[in-house]
């Protein structure tokens, strides 16, 4: 239930994302929002009209919070293909479903990862990915998320994110924990 009561004013004219179709969305300087969420460098807030959207971490201030500081992959050690698998996956947990407080690796919607050498000691990582719902359209919008982020790991020349529905996601594939979290067990 959205509580009016904590509603922001926009202070500046921003472009938002629609969840869960994807689409860009319009919000102008002065229109309200609640934040329903706060996750891994964005924001999901609830419009006045109803509209659920996705607020980009560069578009903090417009809802008087600060951008949201990631992990600096960049800044790592990386030697081995291990090293690199860690920090796809710590990586990987910072992204999340804008509709759901779980990041997407826990939510079970990472199918596979692999990590495979590139030219000049540089890697390639190959990710399956899927989505809890075949016609989400915010699938796009978490692969760009996803190559942008395992981009600025050491070593990682070439990243390919690839969306799959086989098998279908169902929430039997989350762990336990991600479960206890959303209150499903």
């Amino acid at each position: 239930m959205t509580s009016w009561d904590d509603a922001i004013v926009l202070s500046r004219d921003i472009v938002a994302t629609e969840i869960p179709y994807g689409f860009e969305v319009p919000l102008t300087a002065g229109s309200k929002v609640v934040i329903s969420q706060a996750m891994g460098g964005s924001f999901t807030v609830v419009t006045q009209n109803g509209q659920m959207v996705r607020i980009v971490s560069a578009d903090a201030d417009a809802i008087g919070q600060e951008a949201r500081a990631e992990a600096d992959a960049s800044l790592a050690i990386v030697e081995t293909d291990e090293d690199v698998e860690k920090l796809v996956w710590e990586q990987l947990r910072t992204c999340y479903d804008p509709e759901i407080p779980v990041n997407i690796a826990d939510l079970g919607l990472i199918y596979g990862c692999s990590i495979t050498p590139a030219d000049d000691s540089q890697r390639r990582v190959d990710i399956q990915m899927t989505l809890t719902a075949p016609g989400c359209g915010m699938g796009e919008i978490l692969k760009v998320e996803v190559e942008e982020k395992l981009s600025k790991i050491p070593t990682v020349k070439e990243v390919e994110v690839e969306i799959v529905f086989e098998p279908p996601w169902e929430m039997s594939m989350m762990p336990e924990a991600a479960k206890l979290q959303l209150g499903l067990m």
